[in-house]
């Protein structure tokens, strides 16, 4: 049969002779407390005996089962070397043969202890691994403390055992010194955490306290001459056997564990304890006479302590500084959502019923720029974002960064009206220009507000309110927008929303739309524009508004651009082998600004379908030169140099709109519907659609005129010498087939047709 078959019986069988080790220990003790003191054979021999090879017997069968056999095997030999002692001496003293001093025995009995520390020893390097330098270092201030103080205590029986000769003196102090150093490993066995409040290692420990007074009891009696045989004290050393053989077969089992102490271990206390104990030795010692061992351990003990107290200080500070930086964003230097989390409900339950606001921050098309630039880029942008919001905050605010691109911010004793105006603070600090990588970019943030205790009285509900509040504010434009009853989390919906548009990029959802730009005064066609739709599956066709906002916030803006400059070409293409050359002008959004490949990456596309670079007309608005002027005057020069001719889009919507007319290279500007519309009933607007065409020509720019609703605005433009003109009255965007069977006369008769 194999030996793990074999197992289950093994270990059956050590744990009845585990049983009967502690039967026999009973019978034992309870013989010696009945018959009077004085050698009994019967009890002594017949009884003490079997009761002191029984914990050989375990020791030796724990040890066979060990894997970790060394400390186990120098463990049993200790037992076995003094128990064969004691028998010698109990069986000697039976027959009536006088033993001198030092006999056999006591070469026995001086063995077990360096065996028995030896397997102390052997056992804590097993231990060392799971054990801390600290735990280590508690251990010998233990150690050192209680053995000064033991020094004290035992110095009668060290006096006492100097008045033997020679041999017989050295091995009388061996007996307490060894004693001594015993105890002293006890003590510094209970300072490591986990080992003296497991069952095996507090059995460990009480088997040697137990064994160590037997032998100071032993001492003192024989010192003072009372010690007899056969007394309840001979069972003292024979408990002390079986409580270590006890802990022998604990380990074999391996049911102890160095774990760290648990909550309210007394462990920690062990070094304090050795400490004071050490430092009142030296107090007493001024006093009184005290062994110069007593001191030099003592000093030993404080000097210990000083480290240890070194080691514990540094420990705190690294633990500090840990938890420092496990509640610092690492990037900005800001709290951190763990921070957040566990500071917001502290600063709010201090306040209840105390206005106060949180704000919830998302930089605007942080993503594309990152993508785009770099993350080392968008790391140095972050870094200059927080530093201006930060200083937009008064003491006392909390500020922590939640990840990627939002903040959290928690305004103290605030009301609606103040956090708004530190709302719209927050984002005039980041309308100035940012500086990276020798790029200026712009960077715009939209706030969510949730109040508190009005929409909320805990941080999970006011981060919800707030994130829904910011969603609007993106959606809106508004650049902040405060929690409302009516507003519901769209969470769900955007999420959506995004895997859909991620979809459609990749399966072909978009369409373009094109609207014509005709002579405003002949009526033909010039060129058209490319207007891009979203071919919902659920939603049907999609104007850009429902989704370009979260293209931009997803960081598609880049893919949504190459997908409709791929259909624009391809349809010009289609035009130009029907014989029917026609420019097509394409919106390009604020963000391409960043990808300085852009104007090689167009050329290279247009090459690729054999169209003439006019072919292609980039269409921009102030937005794309905001940002960084130089950046978007090298852009747009190489643009041009190529032969793709560029347009301002909504021109006098902006504030720098001369500017860029003197700065930039542009060939074409487009007036913005909100000058047409009210230009055939307000002189003021007329005035200015008319100096504005006159301005435009004298800087050798074609002028055309978006969102011509009707005839009597056509014929206006027209007498002001506008160059073209677009709009629901001559035709709205339609799909090319669609514009192909309006273009079918090829030319506008004096009735425009319209749609």
């Amino acid at each position: 049969m194999s030996r793990k078959a074999d197992l289950p019986r093994g270990r059956q069988g050590s744990r009845g002779l585990l049983w009967s080790m502690w039967v026999l220990l009973g019978l034992y003790l309870a013989a010696l407390m009945l018959h009077e003191e004085g050698l009994l054979p019967r009890v002594d021999v017949w009884l003490g005996v079997p009761a002191g090879w029984a914990p050989v017997a375990v020791a030796w069968l724990a040890a066979f089962r060990a894997k970790a056999r060394l400390p186990l095997v120098l463990v049993a030999m200790a037992l076995t070397a003094y128990t064969t002692g004691s028998t010698f001496y109990v069986i000697a003293l039976s027959e009536g043969t006088a033993l001198p001093f030092p006999s056999p025995a006591d070469a026995s009995y001086l063995l077990f202890y360096p065996l028995v520390l030896g397997g102390l020893f052997a056992y804590l390097l097993s231990l060392r691994q799971r054990l801390a330098s600290s735990v280590l270092l508690d251990a010998v201030v233990g150690s050192l403390g209680a053995a000064s103080v033991l020094v004290v205590l035992l110095a009668p029986l060290l006096s006492a055992a100097s008045s033997f000769p020679t041999l017989a003196t050295a091995v009388a102090i061996a007996y307490p010194l060894l004693d001594l150093i015993v105890l002293a490993v006890t003590a510094g066995m209970a300072a490591v955490p986990g080992l003296a409040t497991a069952r095996s290692g507090a059995t460990l420990m009480l088997g040697l306290i137990v064994f160590a007074v037997a032998d100071a009891f032993y001492a003192f009696r024989l010192a003072n001459d009372t010690y007899q045989l056969g007394t309840p004290l001979d069972a003292g050393w024979t408990a002390g056997l079986c409580l270590i053989a006890a802990w022998a077969d604990g380990f074999a089992r391996q049911e102890e564990r160095a774990e760290g102490a648990s909550e309210g271990s007394w462990t920690p206390a062990v070094p304090m304890v050795a400490t004071a104990a050490g430092a009142g030795v030296l107090i007493v010692g001024t006093g009184i006479p005290v062994p110069g061992l007593a001191v030099a351990l003592a000093a030993a003990t404080l000097l210990s302590a000083g480290i240890r107290t070194q080691l514990a200080f540094r420990k705190l500070v690294t633990l500090a500084e840990v938890r420092r930086q496990s509640r610092t964003d690492e990037l900005t230097g800001l709290p951190n959502r763990r921070a957040l989390y566990a500071d917001a409900p502290e600063l709010l339950s201090a306040r209840p019923g105390i206005e106060c606001a949180f704000l919830l921050l998302d930089a605007d098309r942080f993503k594309e720029i990152n993508d785009s630039l770099g993350h080392d880029v968008g790391d140095r942008l972050l870094i200059q974002v927080s530093e201006r919001l930060r200083r937009c905050l008064r003491p006392g605010d909390l500020i922590a960064r939640l990840g990627g691109d939002e903040f959290a911010i928690l305004l103290l004793d605030t009301g609606q009206d103040e956090a708004v105006r530190i709302a719209d603070r927050l984002r005039a600090a980041l309308s100035e220009p940012l500086t990276l990588k020798g790029i200026a970019v712009q960077v715009g943030i939209s706030v969510g507000i949730a109040l508190f205790p009005e929409q909320g009285e805990d941080l999970k509900t006011l981060l919800r309110k707030a994130d829904t509040a910011m969603y609007r504010a993106k959606t809106s434009r508004s650049g902040h927008h405060v929690y409302a009853s009516e507003d519901q989390n769209p969470g769900e919906e955007r999420l959506r929303m995004l895997q859909e548009l991620r979809a459609a990029l990749a399966e072909d959802q978009l369409v373009l739309h094109y609207q014509p730009k005709v002579d405003a005064v002949t009526g033909d066609v010039k060129g058209v524009e490319a207007l891009v739709r979203w071919n919902h599956p659920r939603r049907g066709l999609l104007a850009p508004d429902s989704f370009l906002l979260l293209t931009e916030e997803a960081g598609l803006m880049n893919d949504l651009n190459s997908r409709v400059l791929t259909l624009a070409l391809d349809q010009a293409a289609s035009w130009h082998r029907q014989g029917r050359p026609m420019t097509v002008a394409v919106n390009l959004s604020a963000s391409t600004l960043i990808d300085a490949e852009l104007p090689e990456r167009i050329a290279t596309m247009v090459s690729a379908r054999n169209l003439t670079e006019s072919a292609l007309m980039v269409e921009i608005t102030e937005d794309f030169m905001m940002p960084d002027r130089s950046r978007a005057r090298d852009i747009l020069s190489r643009l041009q140099d190529s032969g793709i001719q560029i347009a301002i889009d909504d021109f006098g919507t902006g504030y720098s709109s001369l500017a860029y007319l003197r700065d930039l290279p542009i060939n074409e500007l487009k007036l913005d519907r909100s000058f047409i519309a009210p230009m055939t009933h307000c002189p003021r607007a007329a005035a200015l659609v008319a100096s504005t065409i006159n301005l435009a020509h004298s800087l050798g720019l074609i002028v055309v005129a978006e969102g011509v609703e009707d005839r009597p605005a056509l014929e206006q433009l027209g007498g002001y010498g506008c160059d073209q003109a677009q709009g629901f009255h001559i035709l709205r965007p339609v799909p090319a087939a669609e514009l192909d069977e309006w273009l079918s006369p090829a030319r506008l008769d004096s009735g425009l047709p319209s749609a």
